[in-house]
């Protein structure tokens, strides 16, 4: 495998997990204020609802693509739902704030 194709496949993902975020956020958003999820915390509504996304987003992908189904393909997509979950719930900043402690800093 060259560079050029790692680097395309890599863009591909960040770009699946940027869409599958956006979806997670829209739909904790219309669903969290129904009568029966107002107890539950918004961040375990985007948890449970990134679970469910993900392994249906590669189950669609696969259908597309004519691609057989393997059993690490869902076990892949169980754990990109964390990673998507992150970024959905403002991940982005939590990785700054660790980044931003952990960097050297000259005094």
């Amino acid at each position: 495998m060259n560079m050029e194709l790692l680097l395309q496949y890599v863009t591909y993902a960040l770009m699946a997990v940027g869409v599958v975020a956006f979806l997670v956020s829209c739909v904790t958003q219309v669903i969290k204020d129904l009568p029966w999820l107002t107890l539950v915390p918004t961040s375990v509504v985007a948890l449970v609802v990134s679970m469910i996304l993900c392994p249906a987003a590669v189950a669609v992908a696969c259908q597309y693509y004519k691609i057989v189904i393997e059993w690490y393909y869902i076990f892949a997509s169980f754990v990109a739902a964390f990673i998507v979950y992150l970024v959905s719930t403002g991940g982005w900043e939590r990785l700054k704030d660790i980044w931003d402690r952990t960097k050297y800093k000259k005094e």
